[in-house]
């Protein structure tokens, strides 16, 4: 399969349009866009990722296409109040199967028209998730603090944290993980040439072996998590 040379401007179009335009008559005209200027070069990026992912997880889901690793276009507007029909932004991700997806501990990329971001963390965890990785963080705070030192530049911390303090008077180091409701680490860039190169592939392959201490966490707490009767 050939390598990924990178994503074009022609595609970060199709994206802003979509947006403005979205109408199924003007996806349908504009289909062949989508398909070689996102879908494919999606493909390529998943398939050159895929050696470095299976050595961070030999169990990650890596079949590059649309609802395995690949992020649809399309909305599920069945239960929103926004029947916009298409995305203006696309993804892919590497995580384990998982009946609830957003549970799962995932690594992921994502692109827009004029940005784009990449990182580690879940999409929606549940309080139970948090319950448990906050206990973690209780049970052995040096070990958690030795594994999060991976979190560093280009990186940051990101979710929603309680308005009020879990615990009075914790370390500042450990509070803001702790009272946080979701969790992520993110590079967000507004950079958006750097996606238009065949440099992309390795730009986040290095990103996301440096948070692999912090992906084995998760997934304890997720081992924790699964255990019967817990």
């Amino acid at each position: 399969m050939a390598n990924f040379t990178g994503f074009t401007q022609e595609g970060l179009n199709f994206l802003q349009d979509a947006w403005i335009n979205n109408s199924r008559v003007w996806f349908e005209e504009n289909r062949s866009i989508y398909d070689n200027d996102l879908i494919k070069p999606f493909r390529l990026l998943v398939e050159q990722l895929k050696p470095t992912m299976l050595k961070i997880d030999e169990w990650f889901e890596t079949r590059p296409a649309i609802g395995k690793t690949i992020s649809r276009i399309h909305r599920d507007t069945r239960f929103s109040k926004d029947k916009s029909l298409y995305r203006s932004r696309l993804w892919l991700t590497f995580k384990r199967p998982n009946r609830d997806w957003k549970e799962a501990p995932a690594y992921f990329f994502e692109i827009g028209p004029d940005s784009y971001r990449y990182g580690l963390g879940y999409y929606c965890a549940s309080k139970t998730t948090m319950d448990i990785f906050r206990e973690e963080i209780l049970n052995d705070p040096s070990k958690f603090l030795a594994v999060v030192n991976c979190v560093k530049k280009p990186f940051e911390l990101v979710g929603e944290m309680y308005k009020r303090p879990l615990i009075k008077d914790q370390d500042e180091k450990l509070s803001t993980w702790y009272n946080r409701k979701n969790i992520a680490v993110m590079v967000t860039n507004n950079h958006i040439e750097d996606v238009l190169n065949g440099d992309l592939p390795n730009k986040l392959a290095k990103g996301f072996k440096q948070l692999l201490p912090l992906y084995d966490y998760l997934m304890r707490v997720e081992m924790i998590k699964n255990i019967p009767n817990l």
